[in-house]
């Protein structure tokens, strides 16, 4: 079976790893192992010809220290990702724009590997690799990924830019916490950046932890937070039919799924349309490691 390296640009910091069929064969290699956002700021500044330079790099030890000729290269990255094109990317704001496919296949050339190499949207990702691992791979996969920004992944693959994260979850028009700079978007309620700008005295842990004990400003919040990820949701159930959502990323250890289950059940009134069901997986950088090579894997030679 072919031996693929995945790489993951997830929640501030790369992550790489060997991938064979399912699983990693390696230990993974992580630029940043900081578990502050706030400390991962390099990351978030630094130019694509930086950031694409480390990735080959690591690659190339990776290669050095296994003994192996990787027969693809996968990297996922957070944005609107078409033909390799880093189109917008709302959070990391100079990768758009970035030909990632081309500057990463010429990085990993100057080093002597001359391996394919694809890119994809991290959370399309994180979709892929649910699939793979629970063989589930003719099935619709969906899930969100809750970080620095709103993911929503989805296998197979939609054609469109699928920034689901970027729905118009309320018609308030002092709702521009959203990175890309919308109004009333669900990233700008839901996301790690714009839960932090909206309580500029609190991290979010500190919001779910007060709302817990009473602090009526924090439990307002906590109610809008699963109210808005929910209507989210019942957009995609509209669209594409109701179904098991996978929920992943550092945020999603704030999600009571009781709570979601009820205001989607609110929201979602027609019959046919019923009977969607939440879970909350871990892993999220395994799961968009494996998705990425296992895309790279599926391009053709």
């Amino acid at each position: 079976m072919e031996q693929t390296v995945g790489i993951a640009s997830a929640g501030g910091k790369i992550s790489v790893a060997l991938v064979e069929g399912d699983r990693l064969i390696s230990p993974v290699d992580v630029y940043s192992e900081s578990g502050d956002y706030s400390e991962r700021d390099d990351l978030f500044s630094m130019p694509m010809e930086s950031v694409v330079a480390m990735v080959a790099e690591m690659v190339r030890t990776l290669r050095r220290e296994h003994q192996v000729e990787p027969a693809a290269a996968g990297m996922c990255f957070p944005g609107i990702i078409r033909n390799g094109i880093v189109e917008e990317s709302p959070n990391l704001k100079q990768a758009k724009g970035a030909n990632l496919c081309r500057m990463l296949t010429e990085a990993l050339a100057s080093r002597g590997l001359t391996t394919r190499v694809s890119v994809c949207n991290d959370a399309d990702a994180a979709a892929t690799g649910i699939a793979a691992q629970r063989g589930q791979m003719e099935n619709l996969i969906r899930v969100w990924t809750l970080g620095q920004g709103v993911g929503f992944g989805r296998y197979p693959h939609y054609p469109g830019p699928c920034e689901v994260g970027h729905t118009v979850v309320t018609l308030d028009p002092k709702e521009t916490y959203c990175g890309c700079g919308g109004r009333g978007h669900l990233e700008g309620i839901v996301g790690h950046r714009a839960m932090r700008l909206r309580f500029l005295d609190l991290e979010p842990e500190e919001i779910f932890a007060n709302a817990r004990q009473g602090d009526a400003r924090c439990a307002e919040f906590e109610l809008l937070w699963h109210r808005a990820l929910a209507a989210g949701t019942a957009g995609s159930v509209h669209l594409d039919g109701p179904g098991k959502f996978f929920i992943a990323g550092p945020s999603a250890r704030f999600v009571q799924v009781n709570l979601l289950n009820q205001y989607l059940q609110e929201m979602v009134a027609m019959s046919p349309l019923q009977g969607s069901v939440f879970e909350v997986v871990p892993g999220l950088e395994e799961l968009a490691i494996v998705g990425a090579a296992v895309n790279a894997a599926a391009v053709q030679h």
